[in-house]
Formats: C-alpha cells, structure tokens, sequence
C-alpha cells in the first residue's frame, strides 16, 4: 500500500474514532483539528441581486452579459460572464477580488462608478462618493476561504446624516467577512442577538449583538454568512473611545450601502470533520506542560476555572524565531508587596512546565471562558540570556529575541496600533493570529501595516513591554487566535495549538504534568501548581479595565 493510501486509512479511522468516541473523551496526550462547515453558494441569487443592481444605469447595464455558455460546470467562468466582467473592473480597486469563492458584499455602487465613466467627465471624484463616504479601503483580502474588507469613516463625516454626534480623533474602522467556511465550536452564547428593524427588509435574517470588543451585525445572503463588526466600548462614550450604541449609525450605513462588487464561483466544497493532530512521536526529555485548562487556582473570572479545549487549530510555525521558549501567566505570579522589577519578579517562568492561562481573569469579554470573561490569548517568554563564560555563549541581545510569522498570511494593522494580526485564507482556513505587546514606532517604521504579505518564519518584531506605552508590561509575546464563525471573529484557546507547533519544532512530544488534576470537560477546576504558593497569586480585580481592541492591551 502507498504513503497517500496508509495517511488517507489512517486519518478515515481517526476520524470514525473521534466521531464515535466524542472529542470529550480525548486524553490529555491527545489532539484534534477543528471541526468546519462548508456553505453551499447560491450564485444564481448573487447573479440576480447584481442584475437589479446594474440596471439602475441603463447605459451601463447594456454592457454585461448575464447568460452564460449552457453546459458548463457551475464554476465555469463561462457559466457567469457577468461576474467575470464585474471582477475586471472593481479588481482595480479590491485586488484580487475574483479569487473569492463567495459573492463579495462592499459598500461600493459599481453601477454609478461605471455610469460616470462613459459620461467622460474631466474630473474624477473621489471613491468615497461611490462608498456611501467611506475613504478607499484599508484592507482588501480575498482568497480560497471568502474575502475581509476593512474600510473607514473620517471624523465628521456625514454630519447631519445621523451620525454621531461627536467628532472623534481618529476614523472609525468598519470589518466585513463573507467565508464559504465556518469553524463549528461550543459556543453558548452563539447565535444571538437582536433585529434591526430599519433593516429587516433588507436584511430579514439580521441580528445585531455586543461580543468581545465589537458590535456585530450578522446576516445570510446567498446561502452565505457575513459578518460587519466595528470595534466599541460597551459603556458609557469615552473621550478616546467610541461607545457601541455610537457605533450604531455608521455601521448600518455600511449596510445600507451594500453591493455585489465581485467573486466567482469555485469548485464545491466539504466539510472537514475533526481529525487526531500529527504529532511526533518521540518523547522530549525536558519539554512538558500542565493540561489544557489547568490556569492556576482562583485566577479565572469570579475564581472559575479554565476550560479543556484539545483542538490544535492549525499547523503553525511557533511565533518565537528561538527556543526555549515558555508559556506562562504574566498577571498572577507576582506577589502584591514586592517592590523588585516586574521582569525580574517574572524571571522564574522562564521554564517547564508550560501553564494555561487563556482564562485567567481580565475585563475581556471571552465566550469560550467559563465565566464569559478572559485573556483572549496565551502569555510567552522568551528564555534569558545564556551566561557568556569565555565567550563560548552565542550572543543574545534580551531586547532583540525575534517574533516571526507563524504562516504565510496577510498583516492587518493600521498605523499607531499596538497590535498586529495575521489572516490566514485558503482552501481549508480561515483563521487569525494576534501578535501584541511589539511598539507600535517599530512596527510602522518596519512596514508592518494592513496588506503586507509575510512569508512563515519572517520576522515581523521583536518581544517587547510595551501596553498602550513603554515599559507598560513584562517583556513577554502575548499570542491569540480567532476563527470565523456565524457570530463573527471568535477567540479560542491557542494553547494546544502552540504545544503543538512547538513539538514541530523540537521534534520531540512534550510530556503532561500533573495530568490527573484535569477534568476532561468543558469547565476545569484546577488545583493550584506546587511551585505556585497561594499567597504568590495575585487576582485582578473584576473592574480593572484595559482596552479588548487591536491598539488595547492585556498583561
């Protein structure tokens, strides 16, 4: 039997097991892939909704052809002339907007664009007069898994047409997804939220809700979710900060504005179950960590524990360009009285085990903690620097340890914001992951802003202290992953997923301490690490409050 035939029985019965045993019954040495759901697209729908589009400019409608060659395979790009032509023009504006597999929404009025064409005016306006007033995209990403879009809404604009009545300091920035996959997850709080009644004949599946940082409007269209989120404060409005109820009328205008602007039909896809993650098999000496879930006692929202995800949610490079490396809590190891440096007080977690910490206690709203409120990510320090004895010791600079792409992906972050993150989007992904804690001066002077593309392993930064200024924090990574689903962008626990992109890397299985304190369910309840004394624990109290945003901050 071929190498392709024993992986395609292995993963066939690896999947029959996990389906017939329930990913409960995982082991603590044992991990699964994620579970994601392939949509159908009813491109027929799209082709209809952007026909009624088009002909609003009877010039312009006379120039696309919406009867294609008969048959032909539904993603032909023959079977839909139409799109191919609509993607010829727009894909001068949102490049490689014809890579989508789903119908791509944007507040774009490509009928009136063209309409001005033919009309050869001398002087051409602005994009924003086609985008409802918004300025020309920030971000364009399309790819095998959908599309994102990023645009902004300029301080004052559209005054008078119900828009906040504050002139804010900066633009506000309005995220939109459409994904053919959606990443299946336990998810409690998932699905809810509330009509919008000025919308529902629009939108009449349309729900709006608050959700970890962001309020999100969420609606099927073309057998598609898509999903409109602006990052808000859920609160009273700040001086600095928008308030989600502000937040209201621009991202329904965004709606309002809406439009078929591109994609093209591609081969259908399927679901893709769980699988038991490739792992190596041989075991390290030295690497071990305490189970997923397993956060130090009393350090979780209202003292709960963590919670036992196994799922490694994608094959990634570690974020860390050298080893050792070790993930550890930054908040709740140090001790109330101590007067000595943070970064020297921390410099006993430079060392094994590992520990979870993806639940330990913020002001962050996190549906995949216990108590809905958590870290968002995982906490990871670089190893000190070797002692030089004779110079034999390479050289090591402490505040230049490298932090690499963790695959081939496109950077999203706009200018001064303290946080940058890589979109995965292919055939099987379409993932996110949050690199924070770099100082935002670099990362601009380095070019690390919306749409750069980095290769895996290249360096974007180095470990930093910086929260919202220098020297805000330890000198330490802080690491998350979101995923797409029918809510929007969700955080999960990417502690598994490092575990096991650094098993990759040494080559070795890492070994699980203290296994039996771990209940394998969705709500853990740790007993505190014997290197950990009680009394070291320090909770943060429930009102702390630091910004859950791109430019916000964690410890």
């Amino acid at each position: 039997m071929g190498t392709k035939a024993v992986r395609f029985v292995t993963s066939s019965l690896a999947t029959f097991a996990l389906l017939q045993a329930g990913t409960a019954n995982l082991s603590a040495d044992e991990f699964k892939t994620p579970s994601i759901s392939a949509v159908h697209v009813e491109w027929h729908a799209a082709l209809d909704q952007l026909r009624s589009e088009i002909n609003t400019r009877p010039a312009v409608a006379s120039s696309f052809t919406f009867t294609g060659q008969r048959r032909l395979p539904g993603y032909d790009p023959r079977s839909t002339p139409a799109l191919v032509q609509l993607n010829a023009v727009t894909s001068q504006i949102f490049t490689g907007i014809g890579r989508s597999p789903v119908p791509v929404l944007l507040p774009f009025d490509t009928a009136a664009y063209l309409d001005f064409g033919l009309h050869g005016a001398p002087n051409s306006p602005s994009l924003s007069r086609y985008q409802a007033d918004f300025r020309p995209v920030d971000l364009f990403d399309a790819g095998p898994a959908g599309y994102d879009a990023m645009f902004s809404f300029e301080p004052g604009a559209g005054a008078g047409d119900g828009m906040p009545p504050r002139t804010f300091a900066k633009p506000v920035e309005v995220q939109i997804t459409g994904s053919v996959l959606i990443y299946d997850l336990n998810d409690p709080v998932g699905g809810r939220g509330e009509p919008v009644k000025a919308l529902s004949a629009q939108y009449p599946d349309l729900r709006r809700f608050i959700r970890e940082g962001y309020v999100r409007y969420a609606f099927t269209r073309f057998g598609v979710p898509y999903v409109v989120s602006i990052q808000c404060l859920d609160s009273v409005p700040r001086e600095r900060r928008l308030a989600c109820r502000e937040a209201y009328p621009i991202a329904e205008r965004f709606l309002k504005a809406l439009r078929v602007a591109g994609g093209l039909p591609s081969r259908p896809r399927a679901d893709l179950p769980p699988l038991v993650a490739e792992r190596p098999t041989e075991r390290s000496p030295d690497f071990t960590y305490r189970p997923v879930g397993d956060i130090i006692a009393n350090s979780g929202f209202r003292k709960q524990g963590g919670r036992a995800d196994f799922t490694a949610y994608s094959q990634i490079r570690f974020p860390l360009q050298k080893l050792p490396a070790f993930v550890h809590s930054q908040e709740f190891r140090i001790h109330r009285s101590s007067d000595k440096p943070l970064d020297e007080i921390i410099g006993s977690t430079t060392s094994y085990p590992w520990r979870d910490n993806f639940c330990e206690a913020r002001s962050f709203n996190v549906g995949q903690c216990p108590g809905g409120f958590g870290h968002q990510g995982q906490d990871i320090r670089p190893a000190p620097c070797p002692p030089d004895t004779e110079g034999a010791a390479e050289h090591c600079d402490p505040k230049q340890q490298s932090v690499v792409a963790v695959r081939d992906g496109v950077v999203i972050r706009s200018l001064k914001q303290q946080a940058a993150t890589l979109q995965i989007n292919t055939r099987t992904e379409h993932i996110r992951f949050r690199y924070m804690h770099m100082n935002p001066a670099t990362m601009d002077a380095d070019g690390v802003l919306n749409g750069r593309s980095v290769d895996e392993g290249e360096k974007i930064g180095v470990v930093s202290n910086y929260l919202d200024h220098p020297n805000g924090t330890s000198r330490h990574l802080h690491f998350d992953v979101q995923v797409f689903t029918r809510d929007g962008w969700i955080w999960v626990n990417p502690y598994v997923t490092l575990v096991s992109a650094y098993e990759r890397l040494i080559r070795e299985r890492g070994r699980v301490i203290g296994a039996e304190t771990a209940a394998l369910s969705p709500a853990v309840s740790p007993a505190v690490s014997p290197s950990v004394s009680p009394s070291l624990a320090r909770v943060v109290p429930e009102d702390s409050v630091h910004p859950d945003s791109q430019e916000g901050g964690e410890n």
